[in-house]
């Protein structure tokens, strides 16, 4: 740490920061994280975001046919629903307007300090207050730091041999050129995650040719989705038909998504194959070419990536101008795609739609942070597991909270996560401030009991087992653990908002670090 962090002539917690909280994050997390600090009775907080724009994944995210793959009156905070959505699932621009919707309406429009980067944060142990730097050189004091710069943050391209030599143009989903043309153009899509079942049918009338690169197929259920008529909207205004149908959505969202990480194992084992049979039976009604069928069809089960839906998607391949490549990728030559059977594929348009960097080194949080004894997140991360209390604290890392920390989000509406990361963290740094103290940090102890309950449970999980194999699933990390919440919503939904407060150590005073403690260890032995 810096001579000028630990400055002797300041006395620990006398500094005057800034800021009460700097919440790094414009998104639906940085936003949902302001509001409950707001109900706190905390209002001294700015919100900085890269962006010129709130709304952070659904501002980023342009490519044709983006839309929330939840229910949209599931997709939105419980205390602000609304009934005027376009569809049952949203296209990707209305929930950019929810988002500033939502700002306007919380009054935090003055809070923001958008098209500004956060470079780095590292506590000051003498001041007890975070020293963030952005890229114009700037510093921002807090007392608390809010990290929701979301799980799809960084564009992950793929790794393959000659792609900066490719000479025509490259895209990530992620970072999509409206200025390019695509009109007749051989377009080659790299990718068949949930992005690649949005923009494949949504660009296949314009493109002159295209081919879709496949590495792993994905399970694909019919999308029930339909334009919201006046009917719906009436129904939906009605507050108390809007809450039994989100109720519903959220139950079975919640048995077929989260239970089949937190469920008994003879419940996730007989939902899982008797859902089988039936999605094989629709997917290959969807493909009339028997080969293409067949190659598109999983081989591992439900369940162990996320699925998605698409009415569209499987049809696409009936196209004579739409091709499915399995031979995997050698090489991106100057003018296409060089693939193992040694065949060239002439591409103008090369759109990769491989994802997001979730779990790798320095993902998430996407900047340096460096904690107590100038301990690096990322490294301690990569170092010792992927590890936080209830996704929101990580010891040595005094009056920082994340919100999509490890062990945080349970599967399903990522809706759901933010609200309850938001009023955990909202609960600890309202107490610090009600017990006149300076530092809030999770206890060592609390913490490690936290992760080895999280890796008792998972290690009953099905993603561990044969079952899984071939699946490629970003479920699992380089660790390989499973960093999901292994919990119901229920369970999560409670446990943030009525967690003991004393889990926290609250005080005015620095203390030394403490020894390493070899947390993976106890929680493999607990």
């Amino acid at each position: 740490m810096s001579t000028s962090i630990r400055s002797a002539k300041r006395k620990p917690g006398r500094e005057k920061p800034d800021h009460e909280v700097v919440i790094v994050g414009a998104g639906l997390g940085g936003i949902g994280a302001a509001i409950a600090l707001q109900r706190k009775g905390i209002h001294d907080f700015v919100i900085v975001d890269k962006w010129d724009r709130v709304g952070g994944t659904w501002h980023a995210n342009t490519y044709p046919g983006v839309a929330v793959d939840i229910p949209s009156f599931i997709y939105s905070f419980s205390y602000e629903q609304r009934s005027d959505w376009s569809r049952v699932f949203a296209p990707g621009n209305e929930l950019q307007h929810y988002a500033e919707d939502m700002v306007d309406k919380y009054w935090l429009r003055e809070k923001l300090r958008l098209g500004t980067t956060i470079t780095s944060a590292e506590f000051d142990e003498e001041a007890n207050i975070w020293r963030a730097r952005t890229d114009g050189g700037a510093e921002i004091t807090a007392r608390f730091v809010v990290a929701a710069v979301g799980g799809l943050e960084r564009p992950k391209m793929p790794d393959i041999e000659g792609i900066d030599s490719f000479g025509g143009t490259l895209m990530h989903t992620a970072l999509w050129d409206s200025d390019v043309s695509l009109k007749g153009k051989k377009v080659a899509v790299i990718g068949t995650g949930a992005t690649s079942l949005q923009l494949v049918p949504s660009i296949a009338d314009e493109t002159g040719h295209l081919e879709v690169y496949q590495r792993t197929p994905i399970w694909v259920f019919p999308k029930r989705d339909s334009e919201v008529t006046g009917v719906g909207r009436a129904v939906l205004s009605n507050k108390w038909a809007r809450s039994a149908i989100r109720m519903v959505g959220t139950v079975a969202t919640e048995v077929g998504m989260s239970g089949m990480v937190a469920g008994p194992t003879w419940f996730v084992n007989a939902n899982r194959r008797l859902a089988e049979i039936p999605v094989r039976r629709w997917m290959r009604s969807q493909v009339k070419d028997p080969v293409v069928r067949e190659k598109l069809i999983p081989t591992y089960g439900l369940g162990c990536k996320r699925p998605s839906m698409s009415n569209d998607y499987l049809k696409t391949f009936n196209r004579g101008d739409v091709s499915l490549v399995t031979e995997s990728i050698e090489k991106i030559t100057e003018t296409g795609i060089r693939t193992a059977d040694g065949v060239d594929h002439d591409v103008d348009v090369l759109i990769c739609a491989t994802g997001f960097s979730l779990w790798e080194k320095g993902s998430i949080p996407s900047f340096p942070v460096r904690g107590r004894g100038g301990k690096d997140l990322s490294e301690f991360w990569d170092t010792q597991r992927y590890q936080s209390y209830q996704g929101v604290s990580v010891p040595d890392y005094p009056n920082m909270f994340t919100i999509t920390g490890p062990y945080g989000f349970v599967l399903g509406s990522y809706i759901w996560m933010i609200e309850a990361t938001a009023a955990h963290l909202s609960r600890a740094i309202a107490e610090t401030k009600r017990r006149g103290a300076t530092v809030c940090e999770i206890k060592q102890h609390e913490h490690e009991k936290y992760f080895a309950k999280s890796l008792r449970r998972q290690s009953k999980n099905f993603l561990f087992t044969s079952t899984c194999d071939g699946s490629n699933t970003y479920y699992i990390n380089s660790h390989g653990d499973s960093p999901f919440r292994p919990s119901t919503h229920g369970e999560m939904y409670w446990q943030n908002r009525h967690y003991d407060l004393d889990v926290y150590r609250y005080s005015n005073d620095s203390v030394p670090a403490r020894p390493k403690v070899a947390v993976a260890a106890a929680g493999e032995n607990s």
